[in-house]
């Protein structure tokens, strides 16, 4: 996994990697919107339930969820299965393999045995053969929370580093009112996202993200087109995503598989990708135009199949729409606008002249001629030109960090602009409408 700034990001199509544990409180249903808002935020969960939590939620629950193998027992057992050499080390393999360990509910009895080394079954055993971050987020009775024995365990653990969320005052199952409440899943998942390192500094903001090539048709068969691959546009949009933006993505045609939670809208040609993208415009917050779109479309499409025996037919083409010539005009203060250049001579006075005619904020500049750069490939090599003449080139690297870079830059004009200034709750707040969307990518 590479470090990029304050940010954790993963190779494209990675993940980090979670340990969800889940003990035995009235609060353990609570565990599985939290393990599909991390699965949204790009992570990867892993679920470890202890007995009593299988009272109250069947394992199956989260097995369908994280498509993974829940672990109830720790040598096997009735429903961990045979006892062998695998399932007696899987604590390790655990602990050695996650980047931090959530326990969600925590209740007073699994905090007592956090607090006094106790490890007696599979996840009080991971908490204590883990280097991993630990948070836990307790949930109980409010006079077994205000009891001194709690209260000095608490203080215990987050003397050892453990992050324990406080929890909210309210009713409470037993019926009685006070603090005991878990605390919001939003405000779990962000005491996740930020012990991760990962950013969550797009949450209220509305990406609109252009991938993949267009395909100009010729006749019923034939088409003109590049080698675009999709793979930097769709990288930009699972980074917004993961960064707890909405996105957007308008694809041309492409092999890949949409990041989760991201809105996709297919289109084939230019003229298409033009209108929808002025669809979505007005809505978006910031606009990423990394599609590869096509200049030039023929200007008469042949409704069959040219034959070559009719010989060498003569192709006339004509200009598509200029879709970021287009957007200028309709730009509202603040909103920002980011282009791309794909270059194969003179790279970067290319890149500045579009710079200015578009009136970006920023573009990223790419030097297709460079190995590991460009179409087909999973890395990037570009640079950044701004308009006050700045520059900034990043060193070869995965297009998923390639994408953090250009949303650290987003992120920073934002705030310039002063739409990013409010406190996070406050943004958080905004952002509860999307906090959940829906698993998988939503095809319009």
């Amino acid at each position: 996994m590479a470090a990029l700034g304050n940010h954790k990001v993963c190779p494209y199509g990675a993940t980090v990697k979670v340990a969800l544990g889940i003990s035995g409180g009235i609060a353990a249903y609570k565990a599985a919107e939290l393990l599909r808002l991390l699965q949204e935020r790009g992570v990867e969960v892993q679920v470890v339930m202890t007995r009593n939590a299988c009272e109250f939620v069947a394992p199956l629950t989260f097995a369908a969820l994280s498509g993974r193998k829940v672990i109830t027992e720790m040598f096997g057992g009735e429903t961990g299965g045979a006892a062998n050499v695998e399932s007696a080390i899987e604590h390790i393999a655990v602990a050695q393999s996650i980047d931090a360990l959530v326990i969600v509910p925590a209740t007073a009895n699994l905090l007592a045995k956090m607090a006094h080394g106790i490890a007696d079954d599979f996840l009080t055993t991971l908490c204590l053969a883990t280097k991993a971050p630990l948070i836990a987020a307790p949930a109980m009775n409010v006079n077994m929370w205000e009891n001194p024995a709690t209260r000095k365990n608490v203080e215990t653990l987050r003397e050892r580093g453990v992050k324990v969320l406080a929890p909210d005052e309210g009713y409470l199952a037993c019926g009685m009112t006070g603090a005991g409440r878990l605390t919001s899943i939003e405000n779990i998942a962000q005491a996740v996202l930020a012990t991760l390192g990962v950013a969550y500094d797009l949450d209220g903001e509305h990406l609109l993200v252009t991938a993949g090539p267009t395909q100009e048709p010729w006749d019923e068969v034939r088409y003109l087109s590049n080698r675009s691959s999709g793979k930097m546009g769709y990288a930009l949009a699972e980074a917004g995503r993961r960064r707890g933006a909405r996105v957007v993505l308008v694809s041309g045609p492409t092999h890949l598989e949409p990041p989760a939670g991201v809105e996709v809208e297919c289109v084939r040609t230019a003229e298409q990708m033009a209108q929808a993208v002025l669809r979505h415009f007005e809505q978006a917050t910031v606009t990423l135009m990394a599609a590869a779109v096509a200049d030039f479309r023929p200007v008469e499409v042949h409704p069959q199949k040219l034959k070559k025996q009719e010989g060498i037919p003569a192709l006339k083409l004509e200009p598509t729409p200029d879709i970021l010539a287009m957007l200028a005009p309709r730009r509202r203060p603040g909103q920002v606008v980011v282009g791309f250049a794909a270059e194969t001579e003179n790279l970067l006075a290319n890149a500045a002249a579009k710079l200015r005619e578009k009136r970006l904020d920023f573009i990223v500049a790419n030097d297709l001629s460079q190995p590991g750069a460009g179409f087909d490939v999973d890395t990037n090599i570009a640079t950044l030109l701004f308009p006050d003449g700045r520059a900034k080139p990043l060193e070869k690297m995965s297009k998923l960090d390639v994408a953090q870079r250009i949303l650290d830059e987003v992120v920073a004009l934002r705030q310039k602009s002063g739409v990013r200034s409010q406190e996070p709750e406050e943004r958080k707040q905004k952002a509860v409408a999307h906090a959940s969307p829906p698993t998988g990518p939503q095809k319009t």
